[in-house]
């Protein structure tokens, strides 16, 4: 089992996952780009690892697009995306929140031409 840390770029969210990751995608969907203001959105999932908030979790939010599967956890104060339960059984990392280095490299490219995945 594997640990790693991570925190949002005003440091006052910091957290801790505990296991492993399954999967890490490069969802290329038009949602994932709008979102992170880039090409994909880099992705990290596992069903079996624990989330442990270190600090601040009090200013983690989440926003879940109406009609859509898409979600986002992010710092209310910095607006750094940030792990995400929202989909019960799933946590979902975003690659670059963080701290720790990770050996897996990308699983796949998803949704790469069809950009308006719902």
């Amino acid at each position: 089992m594997t640990d790693h840390c991570g925190s949002c770029l005003c440091g006052t969210v910091s957290f801790e996952v505990k296991g492993d990751f399954d999967s890490f995608y490069l969802c290329h969907c038009q949602h994932c780009q709008k979102d992170t203001g880039s090409a994909h959105a880099a992705n990290l999932f596992s069903q079996s690892a624990k989330l442990l908030w270190r600090s601040g979790a009090d200013a983690v939010t989440s926003f879940m697009l109406p009609s859509t599967r898409h979600n986002k956890s992010f710092c209310k104060l910095c607006g750094s995306a940030l792990p995400s339960t929202q989909i019960p059984g799933l946590l979902v990392v975003p690659a670059g929140c963080l701290d720790t280095e990770i050996s897996m490299v990308p699983t796949a490219h998803i949704f790469s031409s069809s950009p308006d995945f719902s």
